[in-house]
C-alpha cells in the first residue's frame, strides 16, 4: 500500500473532541474561565461533561445558556452529560430546564 494510502485512512479517523468538564463550583469565580473554556472550543462539537458539579449560580448558567445560543446559531451540536441532581436542581430553582442535547443543529 503506498504512503497516499495510509495517510488517507488515518485522516479519515475522527477522534471525538475532548469533553469540556465543569468544576465542582460553578459560581462567579467560575464564569469568566468557562466562558473563556467555551469560547476556545467555538464551531466545534462539544460535549459539557457536568459529573462534578456540587454548586451552581446564575451567573454561569448564563454562560452555559449563552453558549448553547451560540452552538446553536452556528449550526453545531453542544450537549450536557452526567449532570449531577445538584445541577438539574440548581438549574430548575432558577427556572431552567436542560435537557441533555441544549444546542441541536436545525436542518433546512
Amino acid at each position: 500500500m503506498s504512503r497516499a494510502g495510509k495517510s488517507s485512512k488515518r485522516s479519515a479517523k475522527k477522534t471525538a473532541p475532548k469533553p469540556l468538564l465543569l468544576p465542582e463550583v460553578l459560581d462567579l469565580t467560575a464564569a469568566a474561565p468557562l466562558a473563556q473554556s467555551f469560547l476556545s472550543r467555538r464551531g466545534t462539537e462539544l460535549s459539557v461533561d457536568a459529573s462534578q458539579v456540587r454548586r451552581v449560580g446564575a451567573q454561569c448558567l448564563q454562560v452555559i445558556l449563552a453558549a448553547a445560543s451560540t452552538w446553536k446559531a452556528d449550526g453545531v451540536r453542544l450537549c450536557l452529560d452526567n449532570p449531577t441532581e445538584e445541577f438539574l436542581e440548581g438549574s430548575r430553582l432558577l427556572g431552567i430546564k436542560f435537557d441533555q442535547e441544549i444546542a441541536v443543529p436545525e436542518h433546512a
